[in-house]
């Protein structure tokens, strides 16, 4: 049996392992608390918001319920002047307002598609290389060297 060395071990709480990828980040409570609070400095949690939206919808079972989250969705971040209107292409906006009457569970897989692209490619670059996320990375280290290495 392989022993585990207690200097690398690397969990989804551990800020440093959120670098690895968004999904990561994104699973993590503490990362996703991060990860959007940096999106409000910078004036995009919507962005965040709306892919939580659209994986809560996916998870819906019953037909009532699919509807009335659908046209959550809708009026909060699809339609014009939204109050929290993401930034996704004419055709995807269409496409999603022409089929809101009759919602599924993928109507907006295209519009969560871009976003979360829009996040990974902008938005999470950008916040491992922010300030607040290094200040994280360096208390988790702190504490690392605290716990395992008492006499430095």
């Amino acid at each position: 049996m392989p022993v585990k060395c207690c200097f690398h071990r690397s969990t989804p709480t551990n800020p440093v392992a959120w670098s690895e990828s968004m999904d990561t980040l994104l699973a993590n409570k503490a990362g996703l608390d991060a990860f959007r609070t940096f999106l409000k400095s910078e004036f995009s949690e919507e962005n965040v918001e709306f892919w939580l939206a659209c994986e809560d919808y996916k998870k819906t079972e019953s037909a009532e319920k699919i509807a009335s989250k659908a046209r959550m969705i809708y009026s909060e971040f699809i339609q014009a002047d939204a109050p929290k209107e993401i930034n996704i292409d004419f055709s995807t906006r269409d496409l999603i307002s022409r089929n809101i009457s009759e919602p599924t569970l993928k109507c907006f897989d295209e519009a969560q598609r871009l976003i979360y692209s829009l996040m990974a490619k902008d938005s999470f670059p950008r916040f491992l290389k922010s300030e607040a996320y290094k200040k994280l990375v360096n208390s988790q280290q702190d504490g690392n060297h605290k716990r395992w290495l008492p006499f430095l």
